[in-house]
C-alpha cells in the first residue's frame, strides 16, 4: 500500500533520487536556522542603530549598514530555506 502522506511524484523515487531530495531539505533546515539566527543578531542591531544613525557624522553609519546587511541576509536564507524544504511534511531537528 502506497504511503498517502507522500506527493504523488515521490512515490516513485529511486533510492539516489531520495537521497538528492533528503540533502536539498536538509540544506533548506539549515538555510532556516541561519536565517533565524541572522534575524536575531539583526534585531539586537537595532537596538545600536538608532544611535549610530543619530550621532554618526555623514554617511559614516557602520552599525546601520551592517543592521540592513543582516536583515538581508536573513530574508534571502529565509526565502531560499522555505523553496528548499518545499514538500515536507514532517518537522527536522539537529
Amino acid at each position: 500500500m502506497a504511503n498517502t502522506l507522500l506527493p504523488i511524484y515521490e512515490r516513485t523515487l529511486t533510492p539516489d533520487e531520495v537521497e538528492a531530495l533528503d540533502r536539498r531539505r536538509r540544506r533548506g533546515q539549515l538555510f532556516l536556522v541561519i536565517a533565524f539566527q541572522s534575524l536575531i543578531v539583526s534585531v539586537l542591531l537595532t537596538l545600536w542603530s538608532g544611535q549610530d544613525l543619530t550621532y554618526s557624522p555623514g554617511w559614516m553609519h557602520p552599525i546601520a549598514y551592517w543592521n540592513a546587511i543582516t536583515f538581508t541576509l536573513a530574508l534571502v536564507f529565509a526565502v531560499a530555506g522555505v523553496r528548499l524544504r518545499r514538500g515536507s511534511n514532517e518537522f527536522i531537528s539537529y
